[in-house]
Parts: structure tokens; C-alpha cells; sequence
């Protein structure tokens, strides 16, 4: 890795007021150089937030609005395109505000899986899916409070994620790049092995081939925090899906609710940064404007969640199966 190629973490963020603090310390103690968050059409309070994690200079608040027809993933990452272009970025790692990326390669910092697999365009990151913990309140953090995951990530459910040379490319989705500018883009798995690109052509595409050899979670993953809990989870219905589809796929009991609340067994990998991470939060904690902002947030939740997650609505945002489950 060359010193001077400087990192960035983006996401698209709506309503994720309870994630951001910790979200933006974790990933700054990890290494990156830039943070830069797309919001469009909140409405709990979280731009205020991040425009105040901005005025401290931790982030770069980029306001969106989604066009008709385009759906706010891509709109956002159009939005971060542009800016980044401006910048000296050239690696960009696209994820969500329920994912924190783990290295665990050498002392779990950026420049360490740059320098096993950065001699390519794209690193293949595999999701490794962390469950509920059976919280069904929101207990006030992800890395001390969720740490029951999945045994390791399965062939047949795992996603992926990838942190890759933005400029080498026309856009990205929520999985991947796409578009290449390059011929024949050069993609790696975490420990550096060569995996195919067909993925960045045509179709979109979640997964990076040949399976058994993009799937190295114990060197680099993202650990993907989709069910942190119940409530959490339901009001996902009152924010949306961020490709912009109505269905159920954040009802208890769901296909996707059965994938993503794993707790096998407890996996504290991540916290190898938790002091560090803690050490952020309580400075960023500290600027008046981000704590007022944080605690506007957590009472707008605190009172739309009870207003919204009645037993009946709660019923209505579960399968059948899920409701004898609870009898």
C-alpha cells in the first residue's frame, strides 16, 4: 500500500440516529482517513446530528434528495462519487450504518488489509451476521451489547461488501462497484487471493466468486448488526428499505429476519478496538452541539417507538409462525 493513497468510508444514512456516534468512532479508530455519510429526507433529528459531527470535523455531511424513480442507495453513492472526485481518497469502502468493518489482520487497521490485498482494484469483505443477543429494547450500544454471531459465515446466505478504488469505477451499489474504467479490474479477497470480476459487469450482483475462496471472513469481514433488536429492528418499517422496496422483509419472522438474527456463539473479535473506540465516543460526546444532537435523537425514538410498537402493530409486523412463537 502506498502511504499516500488515503481511504474513505461512505454511507447512506436515513434515520440511524442510535448507530452514528459509534459508528463514526469505530471506523475512525480503525484507520480511515476520510468519513463521509449521505442522508436524504430524515426525520429523527440524525442530520442535525451528523451536521454537528461534521462542524467538530469527523465527517462530511452530504445532504440527497432521491430523484423519482432512483432509489436512495445509488442517489447517495452519486452524491459521494462527486464529492470524493475533489478529494485525494482513492479507496472507498461503501457499507451501512448496522455494518462495522473487522479487520483482523495484523493490528486490524485499514493500512493492514491494504497491505495483504491492496495491489488490486476491489477487496471482497463477507458479511458475518450478528443476532438480537434477545434484547428487545434498544440497550444502548452495538459492540459491548451484541455479541452472539453466526459460527462463521455460510456459502449460502453470506453477502458481501467491498472496499475498492473508487476512481477505477463509474458507481458502486450497495455490494459492490460497478462499471469499470479499467480493463480486466483486478479483485482480491481479504487475504489477497485473486477472485473473478463478473460480478462488477451488468446484473447486480452480491456476491463475489469463486465462493469458497471470496469467503476468508477470518482475515477481513463486516460484521452486520441487521437484527440489533426487536424494536429496532421493526421500526425499520417506519424509515424504509434503502433500495426503496416496500415488502416484508422487516417483519419478525421474516426469510430475511431468519438469515440475520444469528446467535450460535459469542464473538468478541471486534472489541480488540473497543477502548479506542470508547475513548472517541466520550471525546465526540463532550462537544455540547453533538450531545444535545444524540439526545434529541435518542427521545424522538424513544417516543415513536412506543407510539408505533403496539401489540397489535407489532403482531402485524410478524409472520404467523413468529406470533405462536410468542404465545
Amino acid at each position: 500500500m502506498n502511504a499516500l493513497e488515503k481511504t474513505a468510508v461512505v454511507a447512506c444514512m436515513r434515520n440511524e440516529r442510535l448507530f452514528i456516534v459509534e459508528w463514526v468512532a469505530y471506523h475512525r479508530a480503525i484507520g480511515f482517513d476520510k468519513i463521509v455519510i449521505c442522508s436524504n429526507d430524515c426525520t429523527d433529528g440524525s442530520d442535525a446530528l451528523l451536521d454537528a459531527l461534521e462542524t467538530a470535523g469527523v465527517i462530511t455531511h452530504l445532504y440527497h434528495n432521491v430523484p423519482q424513480g432512483d432509489t436512495p442507495q445509488d442517489s447517495g453513492m452519486r452524491t459521494a462519487f462527486a464529492h470524493l472526485e475533489q478529494t485525494n481518497i482513492q479507496w472507498v469502502a461503501h457499507i451501512d450504518a448496522d455494518e462495522f468493518i473487522n479487520i483482523c489482520l495484523g493490528g486490524g487497521y485499514v493500512a493492514d488489509l491494504l497491505t495483504q490485498a491492496g495491489d488490486g482494484d476491489v477487496i471482497a469483505l463477507p458479511w458475518w451476521a450478528y443476532g438480537d443477543n434477545a434484547h428487545v429494547g434498544w440497550p444502548g450500544d452495538v459492540l459491548t451489547k451484541f455479541t452472539q454471531a453466526e459460527a462463521t459465515p455460510s456459502e449460502k446466505t453470506a453477502k458481501f461488501k467491498s472496499i475498492f478504488r473508487f476512481r477505477n469505477f463509474t458507481h458502486a451499489n450497495d455490494n459492490m462497484p460497478t462499471g469499470p474504467k479499467v480493463k480486466n479490474p483486478k479483485v482480491r479477497s481479504a487475504n489477497g487471493n485473486p477472485l473473478n470480476d463478473e460480478g462488477l459487469y451488468g446484473a447486480k450482483r452480491a456476491k463475489y466468486r469463486p465462493l469458497d475462496t471470496a469467503l476468508f471472513p477470518e482475515a477481513a469481514c463486516v460484521n452486520h448488526y441487521a437484527v440489533p433488536s426487536r424494536d429496532v429492528f421493526l421500526m425499520k418499517n417506519d424509515r424504509g428499505d434503502g433500495q426503496g422496496k416496500a415488502s416484508d422483509k422487516y417483519h419478525i419472522g421474516s426469510r430475511w429476519h431468519k438469515i440475520a438474527n444469528q446467535n450460535a456463539q459469542p464473538n468478541h473479535s471486534i472489541q480488540r478496538h473497543l477502548g479506542a473506540t470508547q475513548i472517541e465516543m466520550a471525546r465526540l460526546r463532550a462537544y455540547p452541539e453533538i450531545a444535545i444532537a444524540e439526545a434529541h435523537c435518542k427521545a424522538w425514538f424513544n417516543e415513536r417507538s412506543q407510539m408505533l410498537l403496539t401489540a397489535d402493530q407489532i403482531e402485524k409486523w410478524s409472520k404467523p409462525h413468529a406470533r405462536k412463537q410468542r404465545q
